[in-house]
């Protein structure tokens, strides 16, 4: 009788007392990375926080375009933006990488350009069209590659974009900094606004920059924007990781994991 109740107790004393849980092993499939930005796009996708910030950046920027509106100029009047979380939601790409355990890669992401299917970001549609109706060039300056072309304009085109055409989509041709086509259209026109999710949109002070020198260049450009730089969110993926990560191509995402641990403030 002893025996069987010995027996019984050391099971209720493992039952009342689990053992303590393994820490979580980091894998390309559980990373923190990809664990982020599935938590980000949940945002983007679901959040009414995230459409109100977009709303407000564009509500600004339509009170921009009504104060330049209201100038006499010589030239032709521009609003020059970027396309990826500016003007197209690309939270689903996201999403499908993140659940096969995968970062961006140049096929998937040209796979999903492919289909032409982003949605339009909240507001931005009825912007766009709103400067085009004040006379204002609407120029898209995108990193896109030249290969993506055909269905970028197709994705805008689904949507009737103003000035979606071959004159006025203006792709990645050899490096990623945007400031040589800016210039180029600052050549013939009068560039009133210009609209992005990356600092990098705006100008050449954000370039693949360090943190720190970003860091600086915003507090430089603090003027800017609200004013003549529209910025929309985007906690997905930017100028501000590829920064955080050095740059560095080659990190795995036990080594990702390992520099956001030892970046983060807790307490």
């Amino acid at each position: 009788m002893s025996r069987i109740f010995f027996f019984f107790a050391a099971c209720l004393l493992v039952a009342c007392h689990p053992p303590a849980r393994m820490p979580r092993q980091t894998s390309a499939s559980n990373s923190l990375v990809n664990d982020g930005k599935l938590w980000a796009s949940l945002f983007q996708q679901r959040a009414a926080e995230y459409r109100a910030l977009c709303q407000q950046a564009f509500n600004i920027a339509r009170l921009r375009v009504d104060q330049a509106s209201a100038l006499m100029t010589l030239r032709p009047m521009a609003v020059v933006t970027d396309i990826d979380e500016t003007i197209l939601d690309n939270s689903p790409y996201a999403v499908h990488q993140a659940l096969l355990g995968m970062d961006y890669t140049a096929s998937s992401w040209k796979e999903w350009t492919s289909k032409a299917a982003a949605d339009t970001l909240q507001g931005s549609l009825t912007f766009f069209r709103y400067a085009a109706s004040k006379g204002m060039e609407v120029f898209y300056i995108t990193n896109r590659d030249e290969t993506e072309r055909t269905s970028t304009l197709a994705n805008l085109r689904r949507f009737n974009f103003p000035f979606a055409d071959d004159q006025h989509l203006i792709m990645r041709a050899d490096i990623s900094s945007k400031e040589t086509r800016r210039s180029r259209v600052a050549a013939t026109h009068d560039i009133v606004l210009l609209l992005g999710d990356n600092l990098a949109d705006f100008s050449q002070l954000f370039d693949k920059k360090t943190e720190a020198e970003r860091m600086l260049n915003e507090r430089i450009s603090a003027e800017e924007f609200g004013n003549r730089f529209i910025i929309l969110p985007n906690s997905t993926y930017g100028g501000w990781e590829d920064a955080f990560f050095l740059y560095n191509l080659k990190l795995t995402p036990a080594q990702k994991d390992s520099l956001i641990r030892s970046a983060l403030k807790g307490f």
